[in-house]
């Protein structure tokens, strides 16, 4: 591709520099940002400790979550399937549609996750850090949905799922 046709100047986040945010179940590494030098997309990696939880059933309104299983078992909830990923896995999950995480039963997990169209997501990944490590409200998330466009949703069919596991 000729270099006058791309859209955005080509971005790079070193392992090294990236940061990270860390609690007791994952470390999430922060590689774009849709409000910075990268534009349009916001991109970050989790991994997870075994049995870890990672995301309450939710869904974005403007944004498809994108999912790469580097290595390791996602359990991942769309709709009301409940399926594993496996290393290798690629899923897209349209704006709209409730989906949930957490590492698969007695396995880790390490995950590359893009939100596209992107937007400026890392202020919220920093905060679901802080909560789960005891340094802030859990409200601050649920008075932040609209902002992030993270809405939350009950869902049976992930509640009886994180039991059994």
């Amino acid at each position: 591709m000729n270099s006058k046709n791309v859209e955005f100047p080509a971005f790079l986040t070193r392992a090294a520099k990236a940061e990270t945010s860390a609690d007791p179940s994952s470390v999430m590494t922060l590689l774009a940002d849709a409000d910075g030098p990268g534009g349009g997309f916001t991109t970050y990696r989790s991994t997870f400790t075994e049995g870890a939880v990672g995301a309450p059933a939710h869904f974005h309104t403007k944004a498809t979550e994108l999912f790469f299983v580097i290595s390791g078992s996602l359990q991942v909830l769309v709709g009301d399937d409940i399926t594993i990923l496996d290393a290798g896995d690629f899923l897209a999950v349209p704006p709209h549609t409730s989906h949930a995480f957490a590492a698969a039963p007695g396995r880790t997990a390490d995950v590359l996750f893009t939100f596209t169209p992107g937007m400026a997501r890392f202020d919220y990944l920093r905060l679901l850090g802080r909560v789960m490590r005891g340094e802030s409200d859990p409200k601050e998330i649920a008075e932040s949905s609209e902002r992030y466009d993270n809405h939350y949703v009950d869902s049976p069919a992930w509640r009886d799922a994180l039991a059994s596991s």
